[in-house]
């Protein structure tokens, strides 16, 4: 029993030290809560936490508020012969983390490792790339066989684009240690944490504090209780460690600093009449729109933080079009359109014999809270007549469902900022385009490919015009639901001090903040 007790006693007081330990160790030091591991840091993979590498890596440009492209490694650049030469001036005094210069050699080789790729023809400056010119040691000339839309917005990309030492790859060209010109440069990582300190030779501004420790804790419960309990700083963003609205106001209300931002993603309600006949009349497409209630799951799943959707895109972004309306709830005209287009009986509507019965996919796992609107959706849709059945998948099943078109109904996010509008209206809009993980959100080869292939061609001032036509062509025929706008939810300890939303969903927000210890 003494032996026991002591045993005891020497485990808490174990505790107890650590715990002051722990707190003395995190001063200077700040603590975001990440949901998985890392992974593979290589810029050119398509494997790890996005914000990380953006701790490490930088690129030539940056996309800034409302897409404006800001200078990075590159301090200007020119854009000439119709958009098929980009000629760029390298930021001079800039070292990796391992003493190597970033100058055009450098910066040539990061390039060779991805531009012309098939891997990367995903990016039209992969695809269309062309050749590379080092005219001195700060200034490369990039040429591409056509004009490449959107290209400095796609050089601002967290990865294929961002660079790398030439040290840190092996003689067998394979990735070995991250090491970039980021104001951070990674000490250690493993499946608990990865832990950051500064790049003593960064060129830039550099953090206010030493050490930055990306902690890994999977379940969101526990982020909230480790916020809670002062072992973290930060949580949030939805590719880092998801916060939803729900321990949003439950962490403000506990007195923690919570920053909604509008966000620039949006949920999309996809159409797939391919599948479903009924979905091939405007009138029921127009009527399951107007029968949805966009506040009402603004409210349910987001608590009043998502703003209803008119558009696919929000205003946020560059080249949004013009900006509808969210559709408000009307549903004695979404009866009326279900009447005309020959749908009528109650309590489930019929044509020709034939119940107006749809099914919606949806993945809790791929999608937070899509579940709670589907039910919603469900339960508005028996208003109007609709019998909606809601299946739930896990998010791999989503996937497969959605490439398959398994399918009457599904949701799709949008990509955001820095890929939108373009990313999203190619990879999820043009049938030519392959898309092996997300499947199509809507396509029509006949009408809609040559008004996003002239947009996508266009240069300059026809850029607006051309784009709004793809914007017209998805409102004139109700081709799509827009539902909502993502908001982007940040919760943080009174310890941080000058907090911003990052720009993207892909950053890190480690700018401009400063500690109180």
């Amino acid at each position: 029993m003494q032996v026991s007790t002591a045993a005891i006693g020497m485990v808490v007081a174990e505790a107890a030290f650590a715990k002051i330990a722990y707190a003395e160790g995190a001063a200077g030091t700040l603590r975001v809560a990440i949901a998985k591991p890392a992974g593979n840091l290589d810029p050119q993979s398509h494997y790890a936490i996005w914000a990380i590498q953006d701790l490490m890596f930088e690129p030539l440009v940056k996309y800034g508020k409302g897409g404006q492209i800001e200078p990075c490694l590159a301090t200007d650049w020119k854009i000439e012969d119709g958009g098929k030469t980009l000629q760029l001036t390298l930021r001079q005094g800039v070292t990796f983390q391992d003493g190597t210069p970033f100058n055009a050699e450098s910066c040539k080789w990061n390039l060779d490792r991805w531009l012309g790729k098939e891997q990367f023809s995903w990016m039209n400056c992969s695809k269309y790339f062309e050749s590379l010119d080092v005219v001195d040691d700060y200034h490369i000339t990039l040429h591409f066989k056509e004009p490449v839309l959107a290209l400095m917005q796609e050089l601002s990309y967290t990865r294929p684009v961002r660079f790398l030492s030439p040290k840190s790859v092996g003689a067998d060209g394979k990735f070995g240690e991250p090491v970039g010109t980021g104001p951070w440069r990674q000490v250690s990582a493993d499946d608990t944490q990865s832990v950051f300190e500064h790049h003593e030779g960064y060129w830039g501004d550099m953090p206010s504090y030493e050490r930055l420790e990306a902690k890994v804790i999977p379940d969101p419960r526990s982020r909230v209780a480790a916020l809670r309990a002062g072992e973290i700083d930060l949580i949030g963003g939805f590719w880092i460690a998801p916060l939803t609205p729900e321990e949003g106001k439950q962490l403000e209300a506990a007195g923690f600093n919570v920053a909604i931002d509008p966000g620039n993603v949006s949920l999309v309600m996809a159409f797939n009449p391919e599948r479903a006949e009924p979905l091939k009349d405007q009138q029921v497409r127009k009527a399951i729109s107007i029968g949805i209630d966009r506040a009402a799951i603004s409210q349910a799943l987001y608590h009043g933080y998502a703003k209803p959707a008119g558009n696919i895109f929000s205003s946020a972004l560059p080249y949004a079009g013009k900006q509808h309306e969210a559709p408000v709830r009307d549903v004695a005209a979404a009866s009326a359109l279900l009447e005309k287009a020959g749908w009528t009986g109650s309590p489930v509507r019929s044509k020709d014999g034939k119940p107006l019965t749809l099914e919606l996919v949806v993945s809790p796992d791929a999608i937070p809270g899509s579940r709670l609107i589907a039910e919603v959706i469900q339960s508005e849709m028996k208003e109007i007549g609709i019998d909606l059945v809601v299946r739930s998948v896990d998010h791999a099943s989503k996937h497969t469902d959605m490439l398959e078109q398994k399918y009457d109904l599904g949701f799709f996010l949008t990509y955001g900022a820095p890929y939108d509008p373009f990313g999203s209206i190619v990879a999820l809009c043009l049938s030519t385009f392959k898309n092996d993980v997300e499947g199509k959100l809507v396509t029509d080869p006949v009408n809609l490919d040559p008004l996003i292939n002239a947009a996508t061609a266009a240069t300059g001032d026809q850029i607006e015009p051309t784009i709004q036509k793809v914007y017209d062509w998805l409102y004139d025929n109700d081709a799509i639901a827009p539902l909502v706008y993502v908001p982007s939810i940040w919760a943080h300890s009174k310890r941080v001090q000058g907090f911003n939303s990052p720009v993207t969903e892909y950053d890190m927000p480690y700018e401009k903040i400063v500690l109180a210890e």
